[in-house]
């Protein structure tokens, strides 16, 4: 299953006053939501006066507000700033996609979509409006109507991070069980950004799930060079080698699964030897 999105606290420079983004959610099979601001709380603030006379500037800073709100999860203000921002400067596209972020963290789907939508109505080649809207078609098992979205978030060429949107892409697909759709769209992010664990995960994962298991365990070795261990990398780890009958791999990461994560559901897969789930 693909776990909901959450907040994380990276940073990204922006394409307007500020940028909304979606990473890859649990730590590696799935995405995170994401906000991009450029200033501190208190800059906005200082901003805030100096910008008094210019609705554009105000909007702004009332957006930088509501994302750092939202980064720290006060929904509630985060909502009330990024409304303000919207109603200073009906046209600021990112307020509302960032409405259209946090609705959707609050399970409110009709306003989320509405949200989204208009903000793409506003800016409708935004990399990361577009990428948005999509992983949020895909939450809401509208995985077919995202893929457009994600296309046009990854071909954009001023999109800093078209990994991101490709790898969406290919989770959205393994929820639909299409594997050899999102091995192309997988691939194409590795390819992107070779760093990203997301993506050696999951083509580790559709790779063992195929029985393609040299591939599999090709991704899997990078994935866990450059990564911490956690039980979910060490579970695909020890799934891997029992696929490929290696029983002295699959003891070690057994073991080490089980020492470092003994009350996670990974453990329990592995006492109940449920390799194949």
């Amino acid at each position: 299953m693909i776990a909901p999105p959450r907040r994380r606290g990276a940073l990204r420079p922006p394409m307007g006053a500020f940028a909304l983004a979606l990473a890859g959610a649990a730590l590696l099979n799935s995405c995170k939501t994401t906000t991009t601001v450029t200033t501190s709380s208190e800059t906005a603030q200082t901003n805030g006066a100096k910008a008094e006379g210019d609705p554009r500037r105000r909007a702004a800073v009332r957006l930088q507000l509501a994302a750092g709100y939202y980064q720290k999860g006060q929904l509630d203000v985060a909502i009330k700033e990024a409304t303000e921002a919207t109603q200073i400067d009906p046209n600021q596209a990112s307020a509302f996609g960032l409405l259209g972020l946090i609705y959707m963290d609050l399970d409110q789907k009709a306003q989320a979509e509405t949200n989204f939508r208009h903000s793409l109505q506003l800016d409708a080649k935004d990399p990361e409006l577009n990428n948005n809207f999509g992983w949020f078609l895909c939450r809401t098992k509208r995985e077919t109507e995202a893929l457009p979205y994600f296309d046009q978030a990854a071909g954009n060429r001023m999109y800093n991070t078209p990994a991101m949107a490709l790898q969406n892409a290919g989770i959205c697909l393994l929820q639909i069980g299409d594997k050899a759709g999102a091995e192309k769209y997988l691939v194409r992010a590795f390819e992107a950004d070779a760093s990203s664990p997301v993506a050696k995960y999951n083509l580790a994962r559709l790779y063992l799930d195929t029985h393609r298991l040299e591939r599999a365990n090709f991704y899997y070795e990078l994935l866990a060079k450059s990564v911490e261990a956690s039980a979910e990398t060490l579970w695909l780890g020890a799934r891997i080698a029992h696929a490929k009958s290696d029983a002295r791999s699959q003891q070690r990461l057994g073991e080490e699964l089980v020492r470092r994560f003994p009350k996670s559901p990974e453990a329990g897969l592995l006492h109940r030897e449920a390799f194949d789930e």
